[in-house]
């Protein structure tokens, strides 16, 4: 059996499989909710033979969206319009998991195919960014936000739990906490983007507060026999990252103590100055680093798009779980292609019946 097609237990919940397709934004809700694109997008994910689906961003609050197209879960309708999505999920084999996020500074943006910048001063569209200090992120995303008062600190945080008891009561069962990418919780720990002078900035400590309090907060709703797990970008490539990486395996451990049970290992993207290695996998390595230092169990994401590649980051155990985006959205079976091509006895097995009988029984001899 290849390592790839083993299953993957975490907390109560049991994955078919160490395939897991992470959250990738759609930016077609309204309103904050979901529409029948992303039913039909997210059931079909599901039914290629992932072990596990994680829902895109969905923001804690309006003011949260990456775009005015970005889902939500700030109210009770759009829990329920999650309902029937997380069962077609689960009906096909794999666990419903998603993503609570707050764009921070970044929010307030047109859709990427618009341009991905900061929607114009004036547009009825935009509304004002909240950040850890008055620092625009700079390039396409000039905006100015507000710095963030202890009352909104407090805010964001009971919102990041009202989410997650709207998450349970829609029938997720894997919750990832969005503290990566530049967004608001990356912000509050990276220098790029906080430079408060009060308990939140500063020291290690001071600037790993907000996460930590956000997660035990969250931790003290969401069903211990879940997993609660985070996104978190563990580098900036910006030419201090080894300081940067000690700091991470650091809150990384603390994340552990403080009841995080799996950790996704992602860049920074704090800086637009940032110097990216992009190369297939290129993560992996830090990525088993942060799984040997701090003792947690990691995923991680770019460029792990062959099933060979996939395959030896489980078998070599640097990842606990490999997340393919884009690879899916090219082909939504990409779990049923991986199987044959390693040679997995009853590729079916990850395939619908009405698929699988098609696929398999009329396949042509390679």
């Amino acid at each position: 059996m290849s390592a790839l097609f083993t299953p993957f237990n975490l907390k109560d919940v049991s994955l078919r499989n160490r395939i897991a397709i992470p959250p990738m934004c759609q930016y077609n809700a309204v309103d904050g909710l979901i529409t029948d694109w992303h039913r039909v997008h997210l059931a079909g994910l599901a039914r290629g033979g992932a072990g596990l689906v994680i829902v895109e961003a969905t923001a804690v609050s309006p003011e949260g969206r990456i775009t005015p197209g970005c889902t939500g879960l700030w109210n009770d309708q759009q829990a329920q319009a999650f309902a029937p999505i997380v069962a077609s999920i689960r009906a096909a084999g794999a666990v419903p998991g998603i993503q609570l996020a707050h764009a921070g500074r970044k929010a307030s943006s047109n859709r990427p195919w618009e341009g991905g910048d900061h929607i114009a001063a004036g547009d009825p569209r935009g509304w004002r960014t909240i950040a850890p200090s008055s620092i625009a992120f700079g390039d396409h995303l000039p905006r100015v936000p507000a710095a963030m008062t202890l009352q909104d600190i407090v805010r964001v945080r009971e919102d990041f739990v009202a989410a997650a008891k709207r998450a349970q009561a829609a029938g997720f069962e894997w919750l990832e906490l969005h503290f990566a990418h530049g967004y608001l919780g990356q912000s509050f720990f990276s220098a790029h983007s906080n430079q408060r002078n009060d308990a939140y900035g500063g020291s290690l400590d001071n600037r790993s507060r907000f996460l930590l309090e956000t997660l035990a907060a969250v931790r003290d709703v969401w069903p211990e026999h879940l997993p609660l797990t985070a996104r978190f970008g563990v580098i900036e490539y910006d030419g201090r990252d080894e300081e940067t990486l000690a700091e991470s395996i650091e809150l990384a451990k603390n994340f552990k103590r403080a009841g995080l049970d799996m950790l996704s290992v992602s860049v920074g993207f704090s800086t637009p100055a940032a110097q990216i290695p992009w190369a297939p996998a290129f993560l992996v390595p830090v990525a088993e680093r942060i799984r040997r230092e701090a003792q947690l169990p990691v995923a991680s994401a770019w460029g792990i798009d062959t099933p060979e590649l996939a395959n030896r980051c489980v078998e070599n155990g640097q990842l606990d779980l490999v997340m393919v985006g884009r690879a899916h959205l090219a082909d939504p079976h990409w779990a049923y292609s991986a199987a044959r091509k390693l040679g997995i006895d009853r590729a079916s097995w990850t395939l619908p019946a009405p698929y699988a009988h098609w696929l398999e029984s009329y396949a042509v001899t390679e």
